[in-house]
């Protein structure tokens, strides 16, 4: 399965979720009750699929991922507690218990944002190999464990978050440099020095003896 594709799935999934929730505690603070019943009633089924599908493509995403952090974990809480809350709030037509659901939900959504611009702002962050620098080996290894560990692993055969086994890879080092510098796929680009490039394309190649 893609992993980047799940990702993308993932986020087009709690983003309707969240706007599904949001209208409906929308209609009960306006008292519309009938409307809220009638909504609910035509959006049950479609409901209880998008939820399906969300919480399916996110245990993937924790399966076949990199490690979560602290942030990402705290989020994953307060999606969980939102869920019996919202079910009680809604069926008891209880107000503060849907504000309080919705809140958890755009709290989440929220703390997933703020990691992923944590996660872009670290993958364009400086590496100092200043200490090693004249071993290229050295060099890359100290880049390869800064940047590419958490999905490719200390060998470079964890294969997570959809991450290429660098054991058995056959591309050039030409190829495998474009890959580094502009990404691909859910891959993030990588500026590096050249003496850090080539010093990750020296390191790669031990990983393969």
């Amino acid at each position: 399965m893609d992993y980047h594709f799940v990702v993308v799935a993932h986020r087009v999934l709690v983003t309707a979720f969240l706007v599904h929730y949001v209208w409906k505690t929308f209609l009960l603070l306006s008292n519309k009750k009938d409307t809220l019943a009638a909504y609910t009633a035509k959006t049950r089924i479609a409901e209880m699929l998008v939820a399906l599908l969300f919480m399916l493509s996110g245990f993937y995403m924790i399966y076949a991922g990199p490690s979560l952090s602290a942030t990402m974990w705290i989020k994953i809480a307060m999606v969980f507690a939102s869920i019996p809350i919202a079910i009680i709030g809604f069926r008891r037509n209880i107000k503060p218990m849907a504000i309080v659901a919705v809140l958890l939900l755009v709290g989440a959504y929220g703390l997933a944002e703020m990691n992923k611009a944590k996660y872009k702002k670290e993958d364009k962050a400086p590496v100092d190999t200043s200490t090693v620098a004249g071993d290229p080996v050295a060099v890359g290894k100290e880049v390869y464990t800064a940047k590419c560990v958490a999905c490719h692993g200390d060998a470079g055969d964890a294969q997570l978050a959809g991450a290429k086994n660098l054991k058995i890879t056959t591309l050039t080092d030409d190829q495998q440099k474009d890959i580094i510098l502009h990404g691909k796929g859910g891959m993030s680009a990588f500026p590096l020095p050249d003496d850090q490039l080539n010093g990750v394309i020296a390191y790669l190649k031990t990983l393969k003896q």
